[in-house]
Order: C-alpha cells, then structure tokens, then sequence
C-alpha cells in the first residue's frame, strides 16, 4: 500500500555507488546545490512518505510485535542504550556537558561496524561503508558535546538509506514502524544521552526550533492527529497528555526538563497552540518550517555526510 499521491522510493544497488558521503556543504551556495541533488529529493520524498504512514495511527505499546528488521534496529538500539549504564557520567565539576559522553562516542566509532553488519547481515556489508558515516553522526557530537536537529537529521538520512537498499521495504506499514516503533525508540536513547552526559543545544534553537533538540516528532505528531477533531491544537496546554501520540510524547518531555509558564520557555510551540486553526495546518507549517529553518540552515546542515546513497547527482 501506498501513501496517497506519493511516488515510490527508489531502490539503489551498492553496484551503482561511487563515492563515499563526506561533509561537503560549507557554504549557503552549497546548501542551495545540495537542495537541488537527487539525494535531497530521495530523503524529502522519504520524509513525506513517513509523514503519510501515521496519519490516524497512535504510536503502539512496546509490547508489540514488529517486522524483524525493524525489531532488529530496535535492538541495536537497546544496546546503545546499555552502554550508557557501563559508562557512568564523571562525577568531576564540568561547564558544558559531561566527558564521559566522549567515551561512549568512541566506543560507537570502534563497534559501529560490527553493529552494522549484525544488523545488515552478510548480503548488505557491501553498503556499510556508505551507511556507517552517517549513522555515527546520529548521536550528537563527542567534540562539542551537544546534540540537535542536525543529528536528529542524520538518523532519519541513515533510515532513509537503509530505505533505498531495501533492508526496509517502502511501504505504509513498515514506513510507520519506522516512526512509532524505530524512531520513538532513538527518541528515547537520545533524551537520556542528553540527560545523563549534560549534552548541550547544538546551535541557536530559540531562533529556529521548536524545542532545545527535535524537529520531527512534532511534524510526525501532528500527522497522526491531522484527520480527527476530538483532541483540538490547543488541548496541548492542558497536560497530562497522551503519550499515544508523538507531539504529545514531545510536549510531555519539555515539562520535564523546563520549568516555568510554557509560553516564555517554549514561544513557538505556544504561538501553534494559541494560534493555529487545526492540525492539518500545524502538519503542513511544520514540514515547511523543517525544510526552511533545519534542512536550508548551513550551521545546521553542515556536519551531515552527503553522497554516496543520498547522490549529490542534480535531479
């Protein structure tokens, strides 16, 4: 099945593969060519598709069965997450984020191959080398010790890969598993990365996000509720929430970590609230609003790996 009005993903050979994705956008002409590449348009296409998959669908118990390959990156997942445990946070007074979050950035580097190609299996070791650069920029950054949209970015980019070889099949059933089983699960890893080694905002979110780390949970959050009217815009003021739903899982989270009146810490999702008719319209402000303010933002774009699977041919 289909999303409606979307074309198929297509499906890429590592035969046909060159180059190996690099960082290469330094400047805003390169985030203009960049836009123009087959391989932008392969991940937008990709991120629609995944926007469509869970419209009227509440993200599932974990109980829940799910395909084995989904499953199976759920459990690398997992075992991200346990390192966590086997690589406490130092206890020494640190400004900006905690040093031990760069010991388990290195223990990523050493084993990412060997996780990929647990994952993969024997057939897709040929794509590891053009997947694994932008995988291990999913996480945050080990240098500056912060995490943002940028590698919230590159996670979806590695889905999008796994997409085009075909480990994940472009359909409306696995394409969302990839967002309420997969992604809620990096979600999770990352928020407690953040919570546990005091990562910081990567770059001026007050400017152009809608919380200090994510994007997309809220674009695929009002997805899900873009064709019911039961639970309006504004009803995100009066928590507790519902945690079937991603925007709200994300809302619950600022609550968190943030204290005082909701609309001085978090203006913007505020100003939707308040202000926004309905959330067909908050879906399709958000998906323009990721494009503009995260995918065509250099400061943010620029740490990604382009080519390779995502071509920098021009389309």
């Amino acid at each position: 099945m289909q999303p409606q009005g979307l074309p198929q993903l297509r499906k890429v050979s590592v035969a046909e593969l060159a180059q190996l994705p690099q960082q290469k956008i330094r400047t805003d002409d390169d985030v203009a060519a960049w836009h123009r590449t087959r391989g932008y348009r392969d991940y937008w296409l990709f991120l629609l598709r995944l926007n469509e998959a869970v419209v009227n669908h509440e993200v599932p118990r974990t109980d829940d069965s799910c395909s084995p390959t989904a499953a199976a990156l759920i459990s690398m997942l997992d075992e991200l997450d346990s390192w966590i445990h086997d690589i406490p946070p130092l206890q020494s007074p640190q400004r900006f984020g905690n040093l031990a979050f760069r010991t388990w950035g290195d223990r990523l580097m050493q084993r990412s191959g060997q996780l990929l190609e647990r994952l993969l299996g024997p057939e897709l070791h040929p794509v590891i080398p053009y997947v694994e650069p932008i995988f291990v920029t999913s996480f945050g950054s080990c240098l500056r010790m912060d995490y943002g949209t940028g590698h919230e970015t590159s996670f979806a980019m590695f889905l999008c890969c796994l997409t085009l070889i075909r480990f994940f099949e472009p359909s409306s059933d696995q394409e969302r598993e990839l967002v309420l089983r997969v992604f809620v699960r990096y979600m999770r890893l990352c928020w407690r990365l953040q919570d546990v080694y005091k990562l910081e905002p990567a770059g001026s979110h007050g400017v152009w996000g809608l919380d200090d780390y994510f994007f997309l949970g809220y674009v695929f959050g009002s997805a899900q509720l873009r064709e019911q009217t039961e639970f309006p815009v504004s009803a995100i003021l009066r928590p507790p929430l519902p945690q079937n739903n991603l925007y709200c899982v994300c809302i619950t989270r600022i609550h968190q970590v943030k204290h005082g009146p909701f609309h001085e810490h978090s203006s913007q999702l505020y100003a939707i609230a308040t202000g926004v008719p309905n959330w067909a319209k908050v879906n399709s402000g958000l998906l323009k609003m990721y494009e503009g303010e995260v995918l065509s933002k250099r400061v943010v774009v620029q740490h990604l790996p382009v080519g390779g699977l995502l071509s920098l041919d021009e389309d």
